[in-house]
């Protein structure tokens, strides 16, 4: 199956940022696999994946994240909740396990592996921060939510994308604290109420010629 490309731009011209989800209507399960599939098929710098994505469904939890957002009720009144998350630190361990599993998905020998092993080990462990480590993985987050947001607009599947939280207190809520993972951002997803007055707002963007320019 292929989109046509005008219908995929108008597919991007349809989405916004809902500021009010309908709570009574749901994803279905198929459209859940295929963004969830999303997720799972997102590229990543050197394809580490230094991530993890919580769906957050129970409801208390939920209630627990409001007030930690700001008070944006699209975190209790969507279909389904995301909080992106990464890992604090890269570890050589890490790096050998992703290793293993390319030689276990590739029925390739690690051992010819070693030279990609070591390629790794030297930039990410070697010549980078702690600090530069942690918010190069937290840039490879937003790859993944860009992947998801458009994935669910050419589902017809409303988003919002959350800035607007308290990472750290939502690692205390999500029992992040002592894991080796740290909260980023979020995603809410679902389907506009239709007395949502932004549905119908015209997209505010610069002229393209002013922010795409050719060389």
């Amino acid at each position: 199956m292929k989109f046509e490309a005008q219908e995929i731009v108008k597919k991007l011209e349809w989405r916004y940022a809902t500021k009010v989800f309908n709570p009574n209507k749901k994803i279905t399960a198929e459209d859940w696999s295929a963004i969830e599939q999303s997720l799972l098929l997102s590229p990543s710098s050197y394809g580490l994946q230094p991530w993890k994505f919580l769906i957050v469904e129970n409801k208390a939890i939920r209630e627990q994240l409001l007030p930690l957002s700001w008070g944006q009720k699209q975190v209790t009144e969507a279909s389904h909740f995301v909080v992106f998350t990464t890992l604090k630190k890269i570890s050589e361990a890490y790096i050998k396990h992703y290793i293993k599993r390319i030689a276990e998905i590739r029925g390739q020998n690690a051992e010819s592996l070693i030279g990609y092993q070591n390629m790794m080990i030297k930039n990410i462990l070697e010549t980078r921060s702690l600090e530069d480590v942690s918010a190069w993985n937290q840039r490879q987050s937003y790859i993944a939510m860009g992947f998801m947001l458009e994935t669910a607009a050419l589902l017809n599947i409303d988003t919002v994308p959350m800035e607007g939280i308290d990472p750290k207190a939502y690692d205390k809520v999500l029992g992040l604290e002592n894991s080796d993972y740290q909260t980023v951002a979020a995603v809410a997803l679902g389907y506009r109420d239709e007395n949502d007055k932004y549905a119908g707002a015209k997209k505010v963007r610069f002229e393209k010629s002013s922010i795409i320019q050719k060389i």
